[in-house]
C-alpha cells in the first residue's frame, strides 16, 4: 500500500484554500490548512512526521511566510517549501530562496505549474 501524500497549505485566502483543495483533492494528496504562518509552523510541529511538502504563501497575518520558513526550517532543513507570492519581482523571489523555500510560484497560480513543481519536490511523476 502506498503512503498517501501530505501537503500543508498556508494561506490566508479562502478562495486560494478552495482552488488547492480542488486540485490536490483530483490528484489524491491529503491537505492540512493554515491561515497564517503561525499556525502553520504549530500544525507541522504536530504533524511533522506525516507532512510531505508546504505550500507556503508569503503575505499572511499573525507571521508571514518568510517567518514561518524560517522556523520550520530549524525544525525540518529538508521539508520541501513551495513559496507562493503575488509579487513576483525579483528580491521577493530571491528572499524566499535565501530563507529555505525550494521553488516559488507567482499568483494567479496556473494548475498545471503547480502540480508540476509539486510533484518535482515531492520527486514523483
Amino acid at each position: 500500500m502506498t503512503k498517501t501524500i501530505s501537503i500543508l497549505i498556508a494561506d490566508d485566502e479562502i478562495i486560494s484554500q478552495y482552488f488547492f483543495q480542488e486540485i490536490f483533492d483530483k490528484n489524491k494528496f491529503e491537505i492540512l490548512f493554515a491561515q497564517n504562518g503561525l499556525e502553520a509552523l504549530e500544525i507541522f510541529k504536530q504533524n511533522k512526521d506525516k507532512i510531505d511538502l508546504i505550500l507556503m504563501d508569503m503575505e499572511m497575518p499573525v507571521m508571514n511566510g518568510y517567518e514561518a520558513t524560517k522556523e520550520i526550517r530549524k525544525i525540518d532543513p529538508h521539508i520541501p517549501i513551495l513559496a507562493q507570492t503575488a509579487h513576483a519581482y525579483k528580491e521577493e523571489l530571491d528572499k524566499a530562496l535565501d530563507i529555505g523555500c525550494n521553488d516559488f510560484i507567482s499568483k494567479p497560480i496556473k494548475e498545471d505549474e503547480l502540480l508540476a513543481k509539486t510533484k518535482k519536490l515531492l520527486k514523483i511523476q
